[in-house]
């Protein structure tokens, strides 16, 4: 059979749908890793050596497993020790965990490459610790780091569709249930695929424009 204009008008609404879910899971998820990020990185940071080796071997645990597979622990095996969740809680939470790892690395690049005269500027300016990484070193060293930021929402966006595993019913899965009851994939399937396709390069357009107007602010202030 081929392509079908009525078919394809009839399932759009379904699929508008799940995309919303889907980009709530992206948005969600992401918010855990900016902020998961970087407890993870100051961790890494710490002068108490005993969190900073648990810190370091929880990140290369984490980044050196499936992220399929933390999905899979989180909502199946969890509940065996009491910790019931639902499937969108559970993905959010599994995919924000996984990449908060890889954003805790972005985060200490972006603090390693703050001047060391800024941290002894605040020494002689008697700041605090948290004045000092509040007012100093945290605005120097996220600016830069903002378009990789980006790109890894854009990651996580195209990892939604392993949500799908935990029966979430997200943008794939619906596409699939879809094409299970209709015996019809070549439509459902082929949306799924340009809205993935449209949004991930509106997206990538937005953090390339970003990162030029950023470069360009940080020459200004040089100048």
């Amino acid at each position: 059979m081929g392509w079908s204009w009525k078919f394809t008008l009839q399932i759009l609404p379904q699929l508008l749908d799940a995309l919303k879910i889907t980009i709530s899971a992206t948005v969600v998820s992401f918010l855990i890793a900016l902020v998961g990020g970087l407890l993870l990185a100051f961790a890494r940071r710490s002068e108490v050596k005993l969190l900073s080796w648990v810190t370091g071997g929880f990140v290369e645990f984490v980044r050196s497993t499936p992220p399929l597979v933390q999905l899979f622990f989180i909502f199946y095996v969890a509940p065996h020790f009491g910790l019931m969740l639902s499937p969108f809680t559970a993905g959010v939470l599994g995919l924000g965990i996984h990449f908060s790892t890889y954003l805790s690395e972005v985060y200490r690049a972006g603090i390693d490459a703050v001047p060391r005269g800024q941290w002894e500027a605040a020494i002689a300016l008697n700041f605090s610790k948290s004045q000092t990484w509040m007012r100093i070193i945290l605005p120097q060293a996220i600016r830069p780091i903002v378009p990789v930021l980006g790109n890894y929402l854009i990651v996580m966006f195209k990892e939604t569709p392993l949500l799908s595993a935990i029966t979430l019913i997200e943008l794939l899965s619906q596409a699939q249930i879809i094409g299970s009851n209709s015996f019809r994939y070549l439509e459902p399937i082929t949306l799924v695929g340009v809205f993935f396709l449209i949004l991930s390069y509106l997206s990538s357009l937005l953090v390339r424009r970003l990162e030029s107007r950023l470069k360009i602010n940080q020459k200004g202030l040089i100048n």
